[in-house]
């Protein structure tokens, strides 16, 4: 309550009201003794400027998207380490100078300035997320907190799209893993990224309220099984959509499903009696909203005949019914079996809508499961996702870092043994180069270098590796980065909105080559420096390598 009251106190009464965990905080000690030995070495005045990146696309893929943008930038509004924060780390770490309590207890994020590639677009190793510039201590006491708010939301927005492209752009893919999420905050964080990265919908309530994201869901087997059969509904009538004249519905169901048992060349005593009366219910409760779950018993045999016998029984009374979901089995088999039983009443009861249910699939899919049922021609046309998508479970976690690469105006290099691990030094710039319509090439350079220009040839080279170069002649150039904070405040206004984000994913992976984008062996992308930050590299790389003793 103390960061939200100071954040109305410095922002207004309408500051952005953020997830309360999100604080100075939810960070790792060695932030809060890093910020201590800087300060005992007199480094309060020190300036620095620290890159956050990643180093590999999640998935064996080859384009990440970049999301939590917005987030830090609400973290850094709220930036305060409150009376009771300071109170517990004077406890937590008791042989630390009480100064140093007291220029902890000062510290804002108002001389801090975070330039940054807009959220919602595709991005790529080794190219900067953020870069955030100013006082040292500062600087490195965001690390902990940007890298957990950028590094779920990137990975969830990418396992989303991955979704997307594997289901193609005319199917509605719902996220239902609230359950299976790594918590509240993790299922609150799945949803609202998962709609970023193209999902149309949630299961999850809470995030519905929270960012306006379309809620989806009907009931579960267990609404099913708690009924035996429909001498026990004590609601059996449903008002005329069009009269409102009054009608038994349950009595109208069971006529239908005698009408369509020998239509549909089933045997009315293999069906179950509960899941009639549990459909018949729910449809009184939503008649214009009637989806049935229907493999609780056998779909073949009972839940597919329940349904169609509800559903006619709605039409029948003017309501029309949404589809089904299907929850187990063989999917693009029972999807298929579903659809022909649609197209038969569609034609024997002359109803075109008929033919167009919607047949939700939920049973643990994954991207792969997408794939194969692409392959064998399945008849779903919505996917409620949940386990694989919101845990990422062929990759828990994305792996940005936080580096610094420049201090006092003084270019800093971190070298390894592991090339990757190796970072480019200084501040630097980012542009996107074209061509056809499509992007080619991720350009770095220093900071205040000339830009590269449309229609004049760029030499770009692998950062690392002398005999990596080629010549690029892009049509079109885009910088990347954009001020979004500085002295204090936000500058970018209004940020965009989520839906507004959601477009930009859509925007940005259409503009990648397709080849980029395959499931299998996608082309990698390439990332590039020019050549005098490539020749800045290797001679800063040179003088900070220990020359060893040839024995």
């Amino acid at each position: 309550m103390e960061a939200e009251a100071h954040s109305a106190a410095r922002h207004g009464s309408h500051s952005y009201r953020q997830n309360g965990v999100i604080q100075p905080l939810l960070t790792d000690l060695y932030q809060i003794t890093m910020a201590y030995a800087y300060w005992k070495a007199g480094k309060i005045e020190d300036k620095a400027v620290f890159d956050l990146f990643f180093r590999k696309n999640p998935f064996t893929g080859e384009f990440t998207i970049f999301g939590g943008l917005e987030e830090c930038l609400r973290f850094l509004e709220n930036f305060h380490y409150s009376d009771s924060d300071i109170e517990y780390l004077r406890e937590t770490l008791p042989t630390i100078d009480s100064e140093f309590f007291d220029y902890l207890g000062n510290l804002t994020a108002d001389d801090i300035t975070i330039h940054a590639i807009d959220e919602g677009s595709v991005v790529f190793p080794r190219v900067p997320l953020i870069r955030v510039e100013g006082p040292l201590i500062v600087a490195q006491l965001l690390e902990t907190t940007l890298l957990t708010l950028i590094n779920f939301a990137s990975l969830i927005a990418t396992n989303a799209v991955r979704y997307r492209l594997a289901s193609g752009p005319n199917i509605e893919l719902l996220e239902f893993g609230l359950r299976r999420a790594q918590g509240p905050d993790g299922g609150l964080s799945a949803s609202k990224y998962a709609y970023m990265g193209g999902f149309d919908g949630t299961s999850n309530v809470l995030a519905g309220k929270l960012y306006k994201i379309p809620v989806k869901g009907t009931h579960a087997h267990a609404y099913i099984s708690s009924f035996s059969n429909c001498n026990e509904l004590q609601s059996r009538k449903l008002k005329h959509n069009e009269t409102g004249e009054e009608v038994d519905f349950i009595q109208l169901c069971c006529d239908w499903k005698k009408n369509v048992t020998p239509i549909l060349n089933l045997i009315a005593d293999e069906s179950s009696l509960g899941e009639l009366a549990a459909f018949a219910s729910y449809a009184i409760a939503f008649p214009n909203g009637f989806l049935a779950l229907v493999d609780t018993y056998d779909t073949v045999r009972s839940g597919l005949l329940n349904f169609v016998a509800v559903a006619l029984a709605l039409n029948e009374l003017k309501y029309t019914a949404k589809g089904i979901r299907i929850d187990s089995g063989d999917l693009a088999y029972l999807s298929n079996l579903a659809r022909q039983t649609f197209e038969k009443v569609a034609e024997r009861y002359e109803l075109d809508y008929f033919r167009d249910l919607t047949i939700v699939a939920s049973n643990d899919i994954n991207e792969e499961t997408i794939w194969s049922l692409n392959e064998q021609g399945h008849k779903i046309n919505c996917f409620g996702i949940g386990t694989h998508l919101v845990t990422c479970q062929r990759q828990p976690a994305l792996g940005c870092v936080y580096k610094l690469v420049e201090i006092n105006d003084t270019p800093k290099i971190k070298l390894s043994e592991d090339l990757e691990k190796v970072t480019m030094p200084g501040k630097k710039d980012a542009y996107r180069l074209f061509k056809d319509g499509h992007p080619i090439v991720d350009l770095v350079v220093q900071a205040g270098e000339e830009a590269p220009e449309a229609g004049s040839r760029v030499l770009c080279r692998h950062p690392f590796l002398e005999s990596k170069r080629g010549w690029a002649d892009p049509h079109e150039v885009r910088s990347l980065y954009k001020l979004y904070w500085t002295n204090g405040r936000i500058s970018v206004n209004p940020l965009p909105s989520l839906n507004e984000i959601r477009n930009n994913v859509m925007i940005s992976v259409a503009s990648l080559r397709q080849d980029y984008k395959r499931n299998l062996n996608p082309t990698p992308y390439k990332v590039s420096v020019s050549d005098k930050l490539y020749r800045f590299i290797h001679q800063l790389w040179l003088q900070n390598a220990p020359i060893g003793e040839i024995s």
